[in-house]
């Protein structure tokens, strides 16, 4: 795997913020390196590249032509890596992962192995370092390759390497300082009140940013916790109260949980948004107010619009721009991303490091409460951890007992053929599935040398062409990627 031309580009460049038209892209995300969760996160788009080495170093993303072959090599700060840790090689039928000759060899899926085909999804280990392949929407104009320091900083609920997030965030970040109404919906924890913050924060409003949720106000009280209320207006007033809406002037009105807002307050908030005024309870006249209203939501307003639970003329007023959260299941990819952030909200939790095993398990969960379920594990992690490492033991059980499997054996030698041990072409396989992938797998590391294959198999040529015949594998095909 050596060098023999020019480095085309080393650049992880800017991430656009126009671009509407997306599509579906072969890309590799580095997530993160459990030894030090706070190295940078990065994207690389792999249209354009027909093998990707890794090795250890300074963090880079170099593209070059090597025998006719276009290569991305990706040099990660990760000590338990080796100088070259193995290669993905795309073939007519997917990518192979090959990674004979390093001291701790490859994880995939959470199986060890030296040489598999790469499945969509995949959660690829090399060393500490975990990766993600999958193909995924991609904005328009977006570079090769991506680190999360071009993301921007100003607002970090808003960094994300899904395309399709993306354009939506960038959408947000186009409206923020107008006064449009931004509907956030999506489901629980999926951040949609961080997200009505960074609106608020791009504004550049003056006022506050205020939230109400909407499902926990007193329903005696909604009109006075939202509008206010003068000294005595009812039992209890014993002061002059501003209310939720006035203290939102020359700010951010968030509205969470929308949907949950009573019909005789429905009536209410209209006059808000129709009138810029309300009426505090008591008071014989309106109030003028300039707010900038975000809402949320997790019901379906269009089906309480047509039951008649929700005013029409109010959900007229909120759809502005309705943007829908991803909830984290889909949203593997920005899991470095997201624990940076959050750790850093912790006190010392910048200085924490995971051991893989706990970063397996986080990576391989479902995360049914999203992002806030994330930022609770972190918390009660970090407290646990006094040696400065998150264990797998310090997850709650429903990571580690769904997911979380013993810890990977060690891999078989650098002279152990890749796919599973040599076998005797008499020998039994467990499906032809199997036998499927490690022929497709073998074609693809030797271009379709069927030669290079039976010898790598300790079988005959004939074997191997009886075995092609049977699955429908054309050897030639593999033959002319090689030579394209």
């Amino acid at each position: 795997m050596g060098h023999d031309s020019t480095i085309t580009s080393v650049v992880l460049g800017p991430r656009p913020e126009d671009g509407a038209t997306l599509d579906l892209r072969p890309q590799l995300v580095l997530v993160a390196i459990s030894d030090d969760p706070q190295a940078p996160s990065s994207r690389h788009l792999l249209d354009d590249v027909d093998e990707v080495w890794f090795g250890r170093g300074d963090p880079s993303a170099q593209r070059s032509r090597v025998d006719g072959r276009r290569v991305l090599e990706l040099r990660i700060p990760d000590r338990r890596m080796s100088g070259r840790h193995g290669r993905m090689i795309r073939g007519p039928a997917g990518w192979l992962l090959d990674d004979p000759d390093s001291k701790n060899g490859a994880v995939v899926d959470g199986a060890v192995t030296r040489r598999t085909v790469v499945g969509d999804a995949a959660v690829i280990e090399l060393g500490h370092t975990f990766l993600v392949f999958h193909h995924a929407a991609v904005e328009r104009d977006a570079p090769d390759d991506l680190d999360d320091a071009a993301l921007g900083h100003d607002v970090a609920a808003l960094r994300t390497f899904d395309g399709t997030l993306a354009e939506r965030f960038a959408t947000l970040r186009r409206v923020a300082p107008a006064e449009v109404s931004v509907l956030l919906q999506g489901e629980t924890g999926t951040g949609k009140e961080l997200v009505a913050r960074a609106v608020h924060q791009l504004s550049g409003r003056s006022g506050a940013f205020i939230a109400v949720n909407c499902g926990a106000l007193p329903p005696n009280l909604i009109e006075a916790e939202l509008f206010g209320h003068r000294r005595g207006a009812f039992t209890g007033a014993v002061g002059e109260r501003l209310g939720l809406v006035r203290s939102a002037d020359g700010g951010t009105l968030f509205l969470d949980e929308v949907g949950e807002l009573p019909a005789t307050s429905q009536a209410a908030f209209l006059r808000v948004l129709q009138e810029r005024e309300v009426v505090p309870v008591g008071v014989d006249h309106p109030v003028k107010v300039d707010v900038r209203l975000c809402a949320a939501t997790l019901r379906d307003l269009e089906a309480l619009v047509a039951s008649g639970q929700f005013r029409r003329d109010l959900y007229a007023r909120l759809f502005g721009l309705t943007i829908e959260l991803l909830p984290l299941r889909r949203r593997r990819i920005d899991l470095g991303l997201l624990a940076r952030h959050l750790l850093r909200l912790i006190p010392g939790g910048a200085q924490l490091r995971f051991a893989p095993a706990a970063l397996r398990a986080m990576l391989r969960h479902d995360w049914p409460l999203n992002i806030r379920e994330l930022e609770k594990v972190l918390a009660t992690a970090a407290a646990l951890a006094t040696e400065g490492v998150i264990e797998a033991a310090h997850l709650p059980d429903t990571l580690r007992r769904a997911r979380v499997e013993a810890a990977p054996a060690a891999p078989a030698g650098p002279s152990a053929p890749a796919l599973g041990p040599p076998v005797a072409p008499a020998a039994a396989r467990s499906s032809d599935d199997e036998l499927h992938q490690q022929l497709v797998g073998l074609l693809t590391l030797h271009q379709g040398n069927v030669v290079a294959v039976s010898k790598a198999l300790h079988t005959r040529r004939t074997q191997v062409y009886r075995w092609l015949r049977r699955l429908g594998i054309q050897a030639d095909a593999f033959r002319r990627r090689a030579d394209s």
